[in-house]
């Protein structure tokens, strides 16, 4: 059955957003008042990692295992989850997982796809269905127990912000892969463009990370895996034109438009030693990934985004891994039908 196309798909474009208001924005508003503090790591905690008998909601750090509570971390290495926030319909649509490691210099964002399969009791098991059993806090812990680490901190964005960061900085210029066409009147939604390079406004870049498929039924050959791709791709072009020395002096309107959209549990000097991480770090070292699995998995007749266990695995200990010791299988909760 063919899946309807919803309007919550435009919130993936707003956590992409985050990223450049997280590590940009505020680094250059730190560098103007000359003022930073690292964040704290969560704790670790010693509870078990077992999947929840009830649908009660968890906090993030009650996921980890005991054999990662008495692990050492690394210096200087810090995760944060990004969410996009559905304001109608209450959910978390986009997840993308940041790390940043401070003393190699490099940070890495990974794309945790919204119908991933996850390992808990309720009916609907996908990853942007654990919002509904207690928010966004549902939705770290969840994280944590299927990748075996800990969520130290949260960011969500609303959609506004979006088209308010793209025109704050002028516009982006970026490459469309594909020939976009797609009308809904029901939304009152038209994408019309041809594949190529051009600036994209707000409103236009936002049509752009939203769009799907076609009205014919072409489009992305791997559905939203493609889509994740632009939105990367999107996030890249976007952060490169915002460490331009030509948008500095917009610091004051981006940190309006962080304030306005943006909910943290990080402090202010926490995002500018963050964003000064990222200007250190350069471009050439933040990195893009996506969760590998297939998207074309069923789980007891549904469809799922079902997990590769060996490939994430090897790509958590490569990049988002912040203990000294490698995983095992065994910290991660991976269900496999």
């Amino acid at each position: 059955m063919r899946r309807s196309k919803r309007k919550t798909s435009g919130l993936q474009a707003a956590a992409v957003a985050a990223v450049c208001i997280l590590f940009v924005a505020t680094a250059l508003l730190g560098l103007y008042k000359c003022f930073s503090k690292e964040p704290t790591p969560r704790p670790d905690q010693s509870k078990s990692a077992s999947a929840p008998e009830d649908d009660g909601p968890l906090e993030p750090g009650d996921a980890a295992s005991d054999a990662l509570g008495a692990g050492q971390r690394k210096e200087h290495f810090h995760t944060i989850l990004l969410g996009g926030l559905d304001d109608e319909n209450g959910g978390s649509d986009t997840n993308l997982l940041v790390a940043v490691d401070a003393q190699n210099k490099r940070i890495d964002v990974v794309s945790l796809p919204r119908d991933t399969l996850l390992d808990v009791s309720w009916s609907v098991k996908k990853l942007n269905n654990a919002y509904h059993h207690g928010g966004f806090t549902q939705t770290m812990a969840e994280v944590t127990r299927l990748l075996g680490i800990p969520v130290d901190h949260y960011v969500t964005v609303k959609l506004n912000a979006f088209e308010e960061l793209v025109d704050a900085i002028g516009g982006v210029e970026f490459d469309i892969p594909v020939d976009m066409d797609y009308d809904d009147p029901y939304q009152g939604l038209s994408i019309h463009f041809p594949k190529g390079p051009r600036l994209l406004n707000g409103e236009d870049a936002l049509k752009v990370v939203r769009w799907r498929q076609n009205n014919d039924g072409s489009g992305y050959a791997t559905a939203d895996i493609g889509r994740i791709g632009t939105q990367q791709a999107f996030l890249m072009a976007a952060a490169r034109q915002m460490l331009h020395i030509s948008n500095w002096d917009k610091v004051r309107t981006y940190a309006e438009i962080f304030q306005e959209q943006v909910d943290t549990d990080l402090e202010l000097a926490n995002l500018i030693w963050l964003g000064e991480q990222a200007l250190t770090a350069g471009s050439e070292n933040i990195t893009f990934h996506t969760l590998p699995g297939d998207g074309a998995g069923y789980y007891k007749g549904a469809s799922y985004y079902v997990l590769d266990r060996e490939a994430v695995l090897e790509l958590v200990n490569t990049y988002f891994n912040p203990y000294q010791r490698e995983l095992t299988l065994e910290d991660m909760h991976i269900l496999v039908p």
